[in-house]
């Protein structure tokens, strides 16, 4: 491991004012960014986006490219100031969901809008103002000082919308490109509470296809039922076989590789605020899922999950068909927590399948695997301070976002710590119609980037 020892940190105070000073102009270029579709789905302004980054990271004396892939092309940046200091590198992604239904926005979603202290469009929160606000935070320490206080990279990923299909060969194929002391994104959410969050990990994740075909064609459920197979029930049976009522997955060996939690990240979950009652109401509901007694946050981080995503086949539309189903379809996840991996788990379910209905086959439609940086990384306490320095207050450290990023492309095949860092506000609506920004967030957004290059330099790498 790199030895690291704390020098002191170049002056920052200058730094933020200057990002206080230039406060409106900020926000109206994020503006401006926000008008350029990059719809990846859709393959809508991804280019014309990518060469947008490419000029930004230009004009911040980078050596700045965008590189084909066999998708969309990645944005890549490199500048290196200081000779001995850390280098991070910075990821995010410029490719945004589509914005459909169009007739649920206020506002033209490519037309960004300010409302009660909000900035409207897509990509405002997710990702185009969080990755921008970075970049922001770059050009600030150079209008100041003139340099960086450390050494930076930039990858800005063009597929991340449609799960970074790209982006493990590209790591692998660039990694000299790519190499870094410590990996920080600035995506997702804060806390509802409003704190600033440090994420250590994400979940990995996995989707598959159960497709049964028991007849030619429906037929009518007098005449043929009793005599053919219905096939929504032969997966309704499978589905039952499992996950138990009280919430056990029972696909044989899928627990098998996980790694327990350490004491460390099982203190910091627990210490994490929860307000089960208010979640409960948010969402509508009565209850949480089974089974009973299990920890709310150990639910999201230490555990995996079996989702049926949707259950399709026969008839559902008005009115009555006494229809006889002959196909079916049942359209699952599983989220993955350390050490499991999409290969290990769709083994299992095709085994399982095999078991207990082996006319139904398994369809595997790609995966993500999960990452986790240690909670005693020598760089935990050095991000975390970051975020205490541009928001005056420390923030929440979580072991583990529930959902998924591709952090395992830096934490497993790079080899370092990966970081995700949140600006945005919990209510983002992001991949939602009206999804938004807090301006003020954009802005802490930017103070955060700054605090962290500066607490960055304050460090030194021997060995």
């Amino acid at each position: 491991m790199t030895d690291l020892s704390t020098e002191p940190a170049p002056d920052l105070a200058a730094v933020l004012a200057h990002i206080d000073a230039h406060r409106d102009a900020h926000l109206q270029r994020l503006m401006d960014y926000l008008r350029h579709p990059s719809i990846s789905a859709h393959d809508i302004g991804i280019r014309e986006v990518a060469g947008l980054l490419v000029e930004m990271l230009e004009r911040l004396g980078m050596e700045a490219e965008a590189v084909p892939t066999a998708g969309h092309p990645m944005v890549l940046g490199r500048r290196s100031d200081v000779a001995g200091a850390p280098t991070v590198l910075l990821y995010g992604h410029y490719d945004v969901q589509p914005p459909d239904p169009l007739e649920a926005w206020v506002s033209p979603p490519f037309e960004p809008t300010i409302r009660d202290g909000r900035i409207y469009a897509r990509g405002a929160g997710d990702n185009k103002g969080q990755h921008f606000a970075q970049l922001l935070a770059l050009e600030a320490h150079l209008a100041v000082h003139g340099r960086l206080p450390c050494n930076v990279i930039v990858l800005l990923e063009g597929e991340e919308e449609i799960g970074s299909p790209q982006i493990a060969q590209f790591v692998r194929d660039h990694a000299d490109r790519l190499r870094a002391d410590l990996v920080v994104t600035a995506d997702g959410p804060l806390h509802p509470s409003g704190r600033a969050v440090l994420s250590l990990g994400v979940r990995g994740m996995v989707g598959f296809d159960l497709v049964v075909r028991t007849g030619r064609t429906d037929a009518h459920s007098g005449n043929h039922g009793g005599l053919m197979p219905n096939a929504i029930w032969t997966l309704v049976h499978l589905l039952a076989t499992m996950k138990t009522p009280d919430g056990r997955i029972t696909i044989e060996g899928l627990h098998d590789p996980i790694r327990p939690p350490s004491n460390a990240e099982r203190a910091a979950a627990e210490s994490l605020p929860v307000d089960i009652p208010g979640y409960l109401a948010e969402m509508g509901l009565v209850r949480l899922d089974a089974p009973e007694g299990r920890a709310f946050h150990d639910r999201l981080m230490f555990h995996p999950t079996l989702t049926i995503n949707g259950l399709h086949g026969g008839y559902g539309g008005p009115g009555s068909k006494t229809v006889l189903p002959c196909a079916a379809v049942a359209k699952c996840d599983v989220r993955l927590v350390p050490d499991m991996t999409p290969d290990q788990v769709l083994d299992c379910v095709r085994a399982h399948v095999a078991r207990h209905a082996p006319e139904v086959e398994v369809i595997g439609r790609g995966g993500m695997l999960p990452s986790r940086t240690p909670i005693d990384s020598p760089y935990t306490a050095v991000v975390a301070d970051a975020l205490r320095l541009a928001r005056g207050e420390a923030p929440l450290v979580v072991p583990s976002f529930g959902g998924s990023l591709p952090d395992y492309v830096f934490t497993q095949i790079l080899g370092v710590p990966a970081f995700v860092t949140p600006y945005a506000n919990a209510d983002e609506a992001n991949h939602a119609p009206n999804e938004n920004l807090s301006i003020e967030l954009f802005h802490a957004g930017i103070r955060s980037g700054a605090a962290l290059l500066s607490r960055l330099g304050g460090m030194r790498t021997e060995g």
